[in-house]
């Protein structure tokens, strides 16, 4: 089967981004199984866009998707993600200041994805353009896990939640690492 892409480093960074995200949505939909979907049915909705994100990934790989349509739609599943999970339903933190952090990365990151994949000459988006989705991701992953090791109260979901926190910068790792090969 042929591959996108015949650098070893650029396999490797797909591959382990395919896999990685892989296994934390495993311990998503296990944390659902064992907590019950009454109490986690949000993180199942979230792993829903997070599985289609690693599906394109792999159909990027093997060149089954344009990449027209991966930059579309993995670009909109992951607006949908920020957008629930960061905006609409955003968890109260306890920090107020890391919680207004939060709320405007995430605006931000939702308007750079938003004017990522609006373009209509996307290949011409810059490296650290494309960098700086990743990066801000990133930021915001870095403020909840701060809040919520060191200002909330601690059970046996938070291990969960932390999981949770990280499967989308992994994500956007590798959809900034597929987009990059295709930037000019």
């Amino acid at each position: 089967m042929k591959t996108r892409f015949k650098k070893n480093a650029k396999v490797f960074d797909i591959v382990i981004t395919a896999v990685a995200g892989m296994v934390s949505v495993g311990v998503m939909l296990y944390g659902v199984a064992h907590f019950g979907l009454t109490n986690a049915w949000p993180e199942l909705v979230l792993n829903l866009f997070y599985v289609a994100c690693l599906v394109m990934i792999w159909m990027y790989f093997f060149n089954r998707i344009d990449s027209l349509r991966f930059n579309y739609w993995c670009s909109l599943s992951v607006g949908i993600t920020v957008l629930l999970r960061d905006i609409l339903f955003a968890p109260p933190l306890a920090n107020y200041p890391l919680h207004l952090s939060c709320f405007t990365l995430s605006v931000l990151l939702l308007c750079t994805l938003t004017y990522f994949y609006a373009r209509k000459d996307w290949k011409s988006y810059s490296k650290s353009n494309l960098w700086a989705i990743c990066v801000i991701d990133i930021v915001i992953a870095t403020l909840y896990q701060i809040d919520i090791m060191y200002f909330e109260p601690t059970d046996e979901y938070t291990n969960y939640m932390l999981t949770e926190i990280w499967i989308r910068p992994t994500i956007t790792y590798g959809l900034v690492a597929c987009f990059v090969t295709e930037a000019k």
